[in-house]
């Protein structure tokens, strides 16, 4: 742990830069509450309760500031602590929180091996860490330890088939790189590998890889990282099966979900044969594009944490060009967009396009059809309604939550 630690302190990672807070909140997932809501807590988390967060592994503070500068939103009462071995990135995050007046933040300089001694929490993220341990599943089960009777946990570990080029170049970079040699030079050797690159070599025919053309930073988390590894999806269902975990759901959805990836009618029948965690897998093959997984957990054998379609449910729109969308449906056409590479187009039926304007989070589907004119029928309404929601969540472009009872 002591290399990956001097990494962070001479990169801390992601870079950025405190006075950007003025500017924009950078967002994601996992760990946005109106995922944690809808995939943990069945859409009926009430944020005017206590809500006790960890970030374990908060780095400069990406998922951190989301989480905080969210909960403040809404008023939620929460107390957040932050967890990471690097000073310089702490540094950075405290600088950020500050710079927008969170002051529910806990900081602390520690492992997330050490978790549950700030315990218990009801929510915990922990993105791109888990993967830089050197026993990631002892990780795990730090994490499982920490969590507060009906908490959840948001990860994102890294996705072996994206990745397709980047353990070839770091296999190079250590063959390469002299005793002792600084950070510092180690990244100039970097840089000149990727120009002697020839066209046939994995990683450089890999799209999908950008995180090294930003800064140095990203260059040394990419590619000079003394401890990583990569995940397909069996590996992420034994992973949490050893810590006493079970997965709710990968996001987005759709990425894993062969009924949409596949069309054709005689694999879609073969599929029908295999389990969901064999068609998620089948599915990361498929695409070839996964560089990160990201999926919330919670303790196994749970009751159903994911919100559930009902026509009290609250649409919530989330990450999505609604102006856009709505012009597509009007004019009969799919949802197209492209994801690293993949196509993805998703039919919508006809009453979406009236529908989606009128979604502001606080309308039920029932207050929403009640406002239209002229007033659609029920089993019309809720049979387009059922079948737009699927796509939409699909994409992570629709969540629920629970309406007044």
């Amino acid at each position: 742990m002591d290399a990956v630690k001097s990494q962070y302190e001479a990169y801390p990672y992601p870079a950025r830069d405190p006075a950007e807070e003025d500017k924009r909140l950078v967002t994601g997932s996992p760990s946005s509450i109106a995922e944690i809501d809808h995939y943990l807590f069945a859409g009926r988390r009430d944020w005017s309760q206590p809500f006790r967060v960890l970030v374990a592994g908060g780095g400069t503070g990406d998922g951190l500031i989301m989480i905080a500068q969210q909960l403040a939103d809404v008023g939620c009462p929460a107390e957040i602590t932050y967890l990471d071995l690097s000073e310089a990135s702490r540094a950075i995050a405290e600088a950020r929180a500050k710079r927008r007046g969170l002051s529910n933040i806990r900081f602390e300089t520690a492992s997330l091996l050490d978790a549950k001694d700030y315990g218990p929490f009801d929510y915990i993220d922990c993105c791109g860490v888990l993967h830089h341990l050197p026993d990631p599943d002892a990780g795990f089960a730090a994490l499982k330890l920490a969590l507060a009777p009906g908490g959840g946990i948001g990860i994102m570990v890294y996705g072996t088939v994206g990745r397709s080029g980047v353990y070839d170049a770091q296999a190079m970079l250590r063959a390469l790189r002299k005793e002792d040699e600084p950070a510092k030079s180690q990244v100039e050797t970097a840089k000149h590998l990727l120009k002697a690159l020839p066209d046939s070599n994995q990683f450089r025919r890999n799209p999908f890889l950008s995180d090294h053309t930003d800064n140095d930073a990203g260059l040394f988390d990419l590619l000079l990282h003394s401890q990583d590894r990569a995940y397909l999806v069996p590996e992420i269902y034994e992973a949490l099966g050893k810590a006493g975990l079970s997965l709710v759901s990968f996001v987005a959805p759709m990425n894993y979900d062969t009924d949409f990836l596949v069309s054709d009618a005689k694999l879609k029948a073969r599929l029908t044969r295999l389990s969901r965690p064999e068609r998620e897998a089948f599915a990361e093959l498929l695409t070839g594009n996964l560089r990160k997984h990201v999926f919330y957990c919670v303790p196994e054998d749970p009751p159903e944490r994911v919100a559930q379609f009902g026509e009290d449910m609250i649409p919530v729109l989330h990450d999505l060009d609604l102006d856009t969308i709505v012009k597509s449906i009007a004019g009969g056409k799919p949802i197209k967009g492209r994801r690293e590479g993949l196509k993805i187009e998703v039919p919508m039926p006809p009453l979406a396009a009236e529908v989606l304007p009128l979604c502001d989070g606080k309308r039920s589907f029932e207050e929403i059809r009640q406002m239209m004119e002229p007033l659609p029928g029920r089993d019309t309404f809720y049979d387009q309604m059922r079948h737009a929601y699927r796509g939409l969540n699909g994409l992570n472009m629709m969540l629920l939550r629970q309406g007044a009872e």
